[in-house]
């Protein structure tokens, strides 16, 4: 499935999942632009594009304007990890509100359609399981979570009030727990919390009985979700969930990683964080419905391919 020949607009672009979605924008034929200001992207997560004479890289923060020239925008600039959405939450809640602002207002005033990455967060603890698109969310609006949490639950906010004002072409996509190469070493999130540890022979470290469980979705079948979405007709707005469906105990998925590295360092537990969500879970019926999408990647293979990565950059990636 192709879409080719737009000049789009990724910001977030030099981050994890911008720079796969860059990367199958240029592959269908697309000319990219993508803005990052390196809080959390890093430019050797796009360096094997910058020969590409229809990619361009931008240094930009979305929390001021941008005035370009572009038919599509993909909207992922944001922390999506604890430790680095923790780190300045109140940038953080900036980054959600005032980039969907900026990037709303760019979309009116080019008359062009625009995505935003959402996420699994406006579902917050969830007491609906799986979660569906028509479940409110359980969510602490004060807690040392809520930065992030609510800052993506305003920012869908504006884009359906943009939508519903302005007639903006809109798109909202629900991501779900997305994982891969390229994936930060020490940003917090499991698996490469996982992996990094067993790589270096840790133990590696669950919260709780390590019960709780998510659903992980390998990031390229992510990236054909997103695109699938941004090319659907004008009436089908999101939001719709983007995930795997398959639920995972936390302490699965570290027994998955000490197998796929060969690790024999074991697990340690310590005690749960405040406001991690116990279950996590996404039902996808809209998006096979609406996007003929479900994930093909299964969690062995996509820990495997994620596993090789970490050993190929020693466990430390390249700095930005």
């Amino acid at each position: 499935m192709a879409y080719a020949n737009n000049r789009i607009l990724v910001t977030g672009g030099a981050g994890f999942i911008g720079s796969f979605l860059c990367e199958r924008l240029l592959n269908d034929g697309n000319e990219v632009l993508c803005v990052d200001n390196f809080f959390t992207g890093r430019r050797s997560n796009v360096a094997h594009l910058s020969a590409n004479p229809r990619f361009e890289l931008m240094r930009h923060d979305v929390t001021f304007p941008l005035y370009v020239e572009v038919d599509q925008i993909y909207n992922l600039a944001c922390p999506a990890s604890p430790i680095h959405y923790q780190f300045d939450p109140v940038q953080t809640t900036k980054a959600s509100v005032h980039g969907a602002i900026n990037m709303l207002g760019l979309a009116k005033r080019l008359k062009i359609r625009i995505l935003q990455a959402s996420t699994s967060e406006v579902y917050g603890d969830p007491v609906v399981h799986p979660q569906t698109e028509s479940y409110w969310g359980n969510v602490n609006p004060i807690g040392p979570r809520s930065c992030y949490d609510e800052g993506k639950r305003c920012a869908e906010t504006l884009f359906f009030d943009y939508w519903r004002q302005h007639q903006i072409d809109i798109k909202v996509a629900r991501i779900f727990n997305t994982y891969g190469p390229r994936m930060h070493e020490n940003d917090g999130r499991v698996v490469s919390n996982f992996i990094v540890q067993a790589l270096n022979n840790e133990p590696i470290t669950i919260y709780g009985d390590g019960s709780q469980t998510r659903s992980f979705c390998y990031v390229e079948d992510l990236v054909e979700g997103l695109v699938r979405l941004m090319n659907t007709p004008p009436e089908v707005t999101g939001p719709v969930n983007l995930g795997n469906p398959m639920e995972c105990s936390i302490r699965k998925l570290a027994e998955m990683v000490l197998l796929a590295t060969g690790s024999q360092a074991g697990i340690c537990e310590r005690p749960l964080p405040q406001d991690d969500p116990r279950q996590r879970q996404p039902d996808i019926n809209l998006a096979r419905q609406v996007l003929n999408w479900e994930p093909t990647t299964t969690l062995r293979e996509g820990i495997d391919l994620t596993v090789a990565y970490f050993r190929g950059v020693g466990g430390h990636p390249d700095a930005k």
